[in-house]
């Protein structure tokens, strides 16, 4: 037995409590290793039939309405600047100036280092916690690569809770995955998500970004989603949307037969959030009747559901207004991102 086979882990709750107290790299990597392999012809064909359902036309206004309250309004570009976090907010806030009765989005989402131009720009609408706002969420640890020390992957999550961020979408090591290191992956999840402690001893919400494009495997996506729970992550997330592919709805559906799996093994509810490449209303109600379709229409809800995007908003703003008129409106009717 390897010294690293021996090493006691962070002794993550819920690992501790579906592992036992003997938690090790050992024990982990058998736990891992002993999931059942996924049979890849069954679920691209699950996943192709979900997405070739059709909703009832009376269905679809209120699907778009979904839709947008489940976004993460996105903006992660190396020239973002505060006026552009601005009018992010801005559109985050009133997607549809037109019409006052459209929802808000969940959440937007912002390098670390502009939490604080998008708390000062919600001002009132920021959620602090509550149920009825906006939520403020920043990527971190070194996103989208990861390859970061674990000090400064801390200290980045750490200063964006102090900032006023509500959410934490970190990165795994995906070379320490697929070199085997589950233990080294499952110690830096647990150390984020006690970085995300605020003073008050209340966390910001964790969500663990696998970036399954690089995962090459579905049963490599399997283990990725089951370390990343039981490591303590309150959602798992597909991808960065830096790297080729991104979200999938097979992907999506296998991430969501896991939390299903966790929900009967334990009771507890974990979120899923694909991310990077779903543009149309079209492709977002095919997420929707996934999710339905597997885990329950109770997880069609902010705090379990997450579409991580920046231009799908504007295809539902002109879908909902096609609705209302019966007519397209012309391109200037949303604002370009």
């Amino acid at each position: 037995m390897t010294a690293h086979t021996r090493t006691a882990l962070a002794p993550a709750e819920r690992a501790v409590d579906l592992i036992g107290g003997d938690l090790t790299e050992k024990s982990l990597r058998l736990h891992l290793e002993g999931l059942p392999g996924v049979d890849a012809v069954g679920l691209e064909a699950r996943a192709a039939s979900l997405g070739s359902r059709s909703i009832k036309a009376s269905s679809k206004a209120a699907a778009l309405d979904t839709i947008i309250r489940l976004i993460d309004l996105t903006t992660l570009e190396g020239a973002d600047t505060p006026g552009k976090v601005r009018s992010l907010v801005a559109k985050a806030m009133t997607p549809d100036a037109g019409d006052p009765a459209t929802p808000r989005v969940a959440a937007v989402c912002v390098y670390g280092d502009m939490v604080g131009d998008a708390v000062a720009a919600l001002g009132s609408a920021h959620s602090a916690g509550r149920d009825d706002g906006i939520n403020v969420a920043a990527v971190a640890t070194a996103f989208p690569s990861g390859r970061a020390s674990l000090a400064v992957k801390l200290a980045d999550t750490a200063e964006a809770v102090a900032a006023g961020a509500d959410e934490i979408d970190m990165v795994i090591d995906r070379g320490a995955f697929l070199a085997g290191r589950y233990g080294l992956v499952f110690d830096q999840i647990v150390a984020v998500k006690e970085a995300c402690r605020r003073d008050d001893g209340s966390f910001a919400h964790l969500k663990v970004i696998l970036e399954t494009g690089e995962l090459t495997t579905y049963d490599n996506v399997r283990r990725a989603s089951w370390l990343s729970i039981l490591a303590g992550g309150d959602f798992i997330k597909t991808s960065t949307g830096k790297v080729a592919p991104a979200a999938t709805l097979p992907v999506t559906l296998l991430m969501l037969q896991v939390v299903a799996d966790w929900h009967r093994l334990t009771g507890e509810k974990i979120g899923v959030k694909p991310a990077g490449g779903i543009r149309t209303s079209k492709d977002a109600i095919k997420y929707l009747v996934t999710v339905a379709e597997t885990v329950g229409e109770e997880w069609l809800e902010p705090h379990l559901f997450r579409f991580g995007a920046s231009s799908l908003l504007n295809d539902v703003l002109l879908q909902r207004q096609k609705l209302s008129t019966g007519r397209y409106s012309g391109s200037d009717y949303v604002t370009m991102d």
